[in-house]
């Protein structure tokens, strides 16, 4: 029997979630749900129901997995501990300082209802925190380092457009290139957050908003941008929509470590991706994950998890035999 898939949210990663789904031979989409007119969302599925939010109780026992499509500023701190009450959720939370607090919410809300929430699914958070997990017990005599980009951040982009007078957005983050030189060659450099990234921000803005404010907002954002130097565009949605309209990005995590009695030898672990659709990428990342939140709730396993808890096994749709053939 097929995994049944709810998606909340059709923006950008609802979409992608849908291709991810329909590409699994083990799932189907039962429902999308959606705050806005259901008859004004277009899906590309046939045959599958576009549902108001409001109605999402009369579908607790219809779906197995639903995946949370919004974004982590203002709508998966809410959204997550509130739907784990009566479903397997999988996010995609991805404030980084705020994840011991969001999976505190969320296994609270998830044990007592006994359901699971699997949260900050993705490529980071998601796969570059298991490769930081990996290399540092390989390596525990070293120093990591991420760089993201360049590339569209969804997260970043999202914040900039909840600011009140701002109509759409786009964030990149952009690795600066003598500092990934430098871990590269295996300096091993000390490196403020400011030190390893910029970011750049073209923003549409609404009539009459006051873009000296908009642009005070978006850089003294915690957790964000007040830690980043930031440059600020201000640009038409003629311009965002035509210069600014791909969604690709990327990263890299390094570990560099020594070995040896007299530490004489030296490592770099590298591990990279190279995006063309965040989104698309992204989703195909979670659908993954929704497949070992089923596997684990057949087993009768409740409350909140994250990457680092699951088997990478419960991942594939190949059996165990599979796997150790043909990937071991």
């Amino acid at each position: 029997m097929k995994t049944r898939i709810g998606i909340l949210g059709y923006g950008n990663l609802g979409k992608g979630t849908e291709i991810a789904v329909n590409a699994a031979n083990d799932m189907e989409l039962a429902a999308v749900f959606t705050r806005r007119n259901p008859a004004d969302v277009n899906i590309l599925s046939e045959n599958v129901p576009v549902i108001n939010i409001n109605n999402a109780n009369e579908w607790y026992d219809k779906i197995d997995v639903l995946i949370l499509c919004g974004g982590s500023a203002t709508d998966l701190p809410v959204q997550t501990p509130e739907f784990v009450k009566h479903f397997n959720v999988v996010d995609s939370f991805d404030t980084h300082a705020r994840i011991p607090e969001h999976f505190s919410n969320v296994d609270k809300a998830a044990k007592e209802s006994g359901k699971i929430g699997l949260i900050s699914v993705g490529w980071d958070p998601g796969l570059f925190s298991l490769n930081r997990v990996y290399a540092n017990a390989i390596l525990p005599d070293g120093k990591d380092y991420t760089f993201w980009g360049k590339g569209v951040s969804q997260g970043h982009s999202d914040a900039i457009r909840r600011i009140k007078g701002v109509k759409n957005a786009k964030q990149y983050t952009i690795p600066i290139t003598s500092a990934l030189d430098s871990v590269r060659n295996g300096e091993n450099p000390e490196l403020t957050t400011r030190q390893k990234h910029i970011r750049e921000c073209y923003v549409v803005l609404e009539d009459g908003a006051d873009a000296a404010r908009v642009e005070n907002e978006i850089k003294t954002m915690p957790n964000y941008f007040a830690d980043y130097d930031t440059t600020v565009y201000f640009i038409s949605e003629e311009e965002l929509l035509k210069k600014h309209s791909g969604m690709a990005h990327g990263g890299f995590v390094f570990r560099s470590g020594k070995t040896g009695v007299n530490k004489e030898n030296n490592h770099i672990i590298e591990y990279s991706l190279k995006l063309d659709s965040n989104p698309e990428f992204t989703t195909s990342v979670l659908i993954a994950y929704a497949r070992a939140v089923k596997r684990m709730s057949d087993e009768g396993k409740t409350g909140c998890f994250t990457v680092l808890d699951i088997p990478p096994a419960y991942l594939c749709e190949q059996n165990g035999d599979e796997l150790r053939a043909k990937l071991l």
